[in-house]
Parts: structure tokens; sequence; C-alpha cells
């Protein structure tokens, strides 16, 4: 637990023994079990925290490796409409992009054969509509039939519904009706991926994505688990998330996924975790180091780690039952999990147990 050095740096001071009545044991005694000469002060007292044993599903840890990934669900993949030369691409890999900001720029034939459809259209609309005006104006007056009024009128409606596919296919384009098809950004967020370079060629038959856009205000890890493993993961378990980049932070999140295969390669089982990434810390591709906090489905008493005494290569906590009854107690460790120690022997629950300046108490109750 790391105590020793820190007892060492504890043994010269006087002023433990000065805050704590006498009762030490001589050199080379055990650890003192019997308090009932010892005494806490009240200098002391104000000084240690109290805790009490209890019993609690044993949770245990899993090391598993991994990568981040974007959010697949919270994504929008930017898809080529037309076919053409790409002439100017403003946004690189990375960039955080806003709604309707512009991605690049194709030459291409078909977009200006759009406005060509589109002018086309207009103008069958304009002579439909003067045509039918004129039948309209002869029908009244007796010197056209009605057959040709009615045929003037069916020719109007179908220049107008002409002009509005035309106007529809010109939204599907992004209102694109010049030979440059100018690529927008439909959301915002961050270019997490990007296949298309000035002067590519976008063929006709080309269905890759040209953009992958996401807010990475959540991210995935995608994180390996071994057939060994299998049975010691479950959707919801309690995760923390570390990465090379940031060696001191943690970040915490839950299993929300487990896949039902294994991979064919590397026999390895997939579990996602879906984290919240303040900040755009997070990048895909980053390594990651997956912690995985489990229930082994026993009980046993649970005390806080911090209240550990690693001496004499063994484990002792301070029992305590009032200023003039501390006890030095051995307990067996059966697993330490992060601030939470489950202990096999040695206290029961219920017991009150000094997690706070332990060391103060042990060093004054066993100096040697």
């Amino acid at each position: 637990m790391g105590n020793k050095p820190l007892m060492k740096t504890l043994k010269w001071s006087i002023f433990t023994a000065a805050l704590i009545a006498a009762g030490c044991k001589g050199p080379g005694k055990a650890p003192n079990d019997d308090a009932s000469n010892f005494t806490i002060s009240d200098t002391v007292m104000n000084m240690i925290a109290l805790d009490t044993a209890k019993t609690s599903k044993v949770r245990n840890e899993l090391s598993l490796t991994g990568k981040v990934s974007f959010n697949e669900e919270e994504v929008v993949k930017v898809y080529p409409i037309v076919s053409g030369l790409a002439s100017e691409v403003t946004a690189s890999l990375g960039d955080y992009v806003k709604k309707g900001q512009r991605l690049a720029i194709i030459k291409s034939a078909e977009a200006a054969g759009i406005r060509n459809d589109l002018l086309n259209a207009q103008s069958n609309l304009e002579i439909a509509k003067k045509a039918l005006s004129a039948a309209e104006d002869l029908y009244k007056s007796g010197i056209s039939s009605e057959k040709e009024f009615l045929t003037a009128q069916s020719d109007f409606k179908k220049a107008q519904s002409e002009l509005t596919r035309v106007n529809d296919v010109v939204k599907i384009n992004g209102d694109n009706s010049t030979a440059d098809y100018v690529i927008t950004a439909p959301v915002a967020g961050y270019i997490v991926e990007r296949f298309i370079n000035p002067h590519m060629q976008i063929r006709p038959d080309n269905g890759n994505v040209l953009f992958t856009i996401s807010d990475l205000n959540h991210v995935w890890v995608l994180a390996n688990v071994y057939e060994t493993d299998i049975a010691k993961v479950h959707a919801g378990d309690e995760v923390t998330v570390k990465t090379i980049a940031y060696p001191d932070r943690e970040f915490k999140g839950k299993i929300d996924k487990i896949s039902t295969v294994l991979d064919p390669d590397n026999k390895t089982m997939k579990i996602r975790i879906n984290l919240n990434n303040l900040n755009a810390l997070l990048k895909p591709e980053m390594f990651a180091n997956v912690m995985v906090t489990y229930d082994c489905g026993s009980a046993m008493v649970e005390v806080p780690s911090e209240a550990l005494i690693f001496d004499k290569n063994k484990n002792f906590v301070m029992l305590f039952n009032g200023k003039n009854d501390v006890q030095t107690r051995e307990v067996s460790v059966f697993s330490v999990v992060g601030e939470k120690t489950y202990l096999s022997a040695g206290i029961k629950p219920g017991d009150r147990i000094i997690s706070k300046c332990q060391l103060l108490v042990y060093s004054a109750m066993n100096e040697s």
C-alpha cells in the first residue's frame, strides 16, 4: 500500500507522542491489540476520520485495450451527388465546420445540365402560360373550340410540373444551379474523414463518401475482450478509460453494447463504451486503456482503501470503539478496487475503523 516510507517519516515526530497518551509498546514487539492503556487525545480526535465496515458485493477489475472511435450514431456522411472535377477543397481533416459552410467545389457538366434544364423549364412555362391566356380569350370569343382550350390548359400544367421537378432536383443538389457544384456541410461538427483532394476526378459511378462530419460531443471506445474474460463483462458495467495523451486524466463511462460474435482473426469480442467528450479531448484512433469494474457475485466486508496500513508484510486497520478503546487489527485482503478494499477476514460489518491519520495512531501504539 506504500505506507512504509510514510511510517518512517512519522517516527521522528515528537508531536505524535505529545498528542497521544502513553501506552506504546517496547522495542521489537508485535502490533498492539490491547488498547486498555491507550487513549487518543482530543487534538488527534479532531484530526482523524472514522468509517464503518459494511457488507458489499465484491467487485473486481478487468484491464483491456482499445481505441477511441467517433460515434457512428452522431455522424453525417457527405456523398457525391454529381460527377466532375474537384476544383477546390476548403475543409481539412479535423476542422470544425458550421452548418452550410462550404467544404468543396466540383466543376460538373451534370450541374451545368441542371441549370440548363431549369432555364428551359422556366421558358416553357412562360410560353405555356401565354398560350393558355390566348386560347382562353379565343374560346370565350367563340373563335376556338373547347378542345383547343383544354389542350392549352394541359400544356400549362405539364410545364408547371416540369418546373417543379427541376426545382426539386436543384434543391437536392444544394440549390446549386451553375457548373460549379458547391458541397456544403449539412450539420455542424468536426471533419473526421476526408476522401477528396483538389483536382480529383469524381466519376459517375463513385459511391464513396467524400466527408464524414461528427460533433464529437460523444465518442465511442471500442475494447477487445478475450474469450476467457467474456463472462466477466456485462452491459452497464462501469468503465474507466485512460489515454497516452492524458495519462493523469480518467474518463468515466459504462458499457452500452457487447458484440454477439468474436473477431475471427484475433478471437476477441468487442465491447463499446459511450463517453462524454468535453472540449473534444478524445480523438478518433487514440489508443485507450480500459478498466472494467464488474461484480464477482459474492459478498464481503468493504472498507475504504485509504484505511489500510501495510507493515511487516501484513495488512492492518485501526479498530475504533472509543477514544480509550483502539485496537490494531490484522486483516486479510481479498481484492482492492480503486477506493474500495474487500476483506475476507479480520473485522465484521458494523465495526468502526480509522480511515484518516490512522498512521499516527498506529505509529504511537506500535513504536519500536
